[in-house]
């Protein structure tokens, strides 16, 4: 494998563009969000060491695991084997907890800082946590604040936040609401989900506009867009020009949602940095590495990555 080629000849040439930030923080969450969807189970030791080679790239934060129940999400049962294994990297290592015994889980490990995964939508509450919306929000609270009272940052992650497989369209209002709840309850950051990957870019500075109109701060928000339609790399940009500074992304696009089955392909890590490198906006992403790391990955999956910048750089068959 090879990342000769465009790469060495100094491509993409950097032209920035006037309105967008110096540096983005890229939240990598191919380990989890990643690979919680592939059927046969992934060795712990594979996924600690894929962690271990995107700590090389030079990305700050990588999601490692999910401390739900095994029943659920069967591919991270093994939270308890992982965690330790990777804890002592110098990078920050957020991980999924859905409940209180979840928090209990990972505060045991050492977590210093988790996520809750909320929804936007009363169906998709009910498919993914058995629960509505408003019962979802409550069951969160004591998460949320008993991580923070042990000084452990917490991210709230919302899905269907621009369109559902079920309910269709999402009114903007109905997101900005189930936003400003998981802030109000404490939450540091938040990460506005393109679940089914429907979004396009004037939908995304329309909520964008109205978060703001809220008293939501574009600084505490993250976007986390999946290319089912191939948008999901100019959502990111309309998102950037809006003053948004975090991006969540997919090494290899490794990843859709085992409760939303036409959710496929998150944003690749990959194409994320080809783009922002090509803008002249730092990241801090050795992409050579991360690209090598991607194509590790793929042969221990048993097939090519779907990213175009993997393929283009490593000259993976299509």
């Amino acid at each position: 494998m090879t990342t000769a080629g465009t790469s060495s000849l100094g491509l993409p040439m950097t032209v920035p563009a006037e309105g967008l930030p110096e540096r983005v923080r890229i939240y990598e969450v191919g380990a989890r969000d990643g690979l919680q969807n592939e059927k046969a189970t992934v060795p712990t030791e594979v996924k600690a060491e894929f962690i271990r080679r995107l700590a090389r790239t030079g990305l700050e934060i990588i999601e490692a695991t999910s401390f739900v129940h095994p029943k659920w999400v069967p591919q991270l049962a093994d939270a308890e084997q992982l965690y330790p294994a990777v804890a002592d990297l110098p990078v920050e290592l957020p991980v999924l907890v859905p409940n209180e015994r979840g928090l209990d889980r990972a505060l045991a490990l050492g977590a210093r800082r988790v996520a809750v995964f909320a929804s936007a939508t009363e169906s998709f509450a009910k498919a993914n946590l058995n629960r509505t919306v408003d019962e979802a929000l409550a069951m969160f609270e004591p998460v949320v604040a008993r991580a923070k009272a042990q000084q452990v940052g917490v991210r709230g992650y919302l899905s269907m936040c621009f369109g559902d497989p079920w309910e269709g369209p999402v009114p903007i209002p109905q997101v900005v609401k189930v936003c400003r709840a998981l802030l109000d309850m404490g939450c540091d950051e938040l990460s506005l989900g393109d679940t089914i990957g429907v979004a396009t870019p004037g939908h995304v500075k329309a909520l964008l506009t109205a978060l703001r109109e809220a008293g939501v701060p574009v600084s505490v928000i993250g976007v986390h867009f999946h290319d089912t339609y191939g948008q999901a790399l100019s959502n990111t940009l309309t998102a950037l020009q809006q003053g948004v500074t975090t991006v969540d992304s997919s090494a290899g696009g490794l990843g859709g949602c085992p409760y939303a089955k036409s959710a496929t392909g998150n944003l690749a890590t990959e194409d994320l940095v080809w783009m922002l490198q090509g803008l002249g906006i730092r990241t801090g992403v050795d992409l050579g590495r991360l690209v090598a790391t991607s194509v590790w990955m793929a042969a221990h999956l048993g097939r090519p990555s779907p990213s175009r910048t993997v393929r283009a750089l490593s000259h993976q068959e299509q």
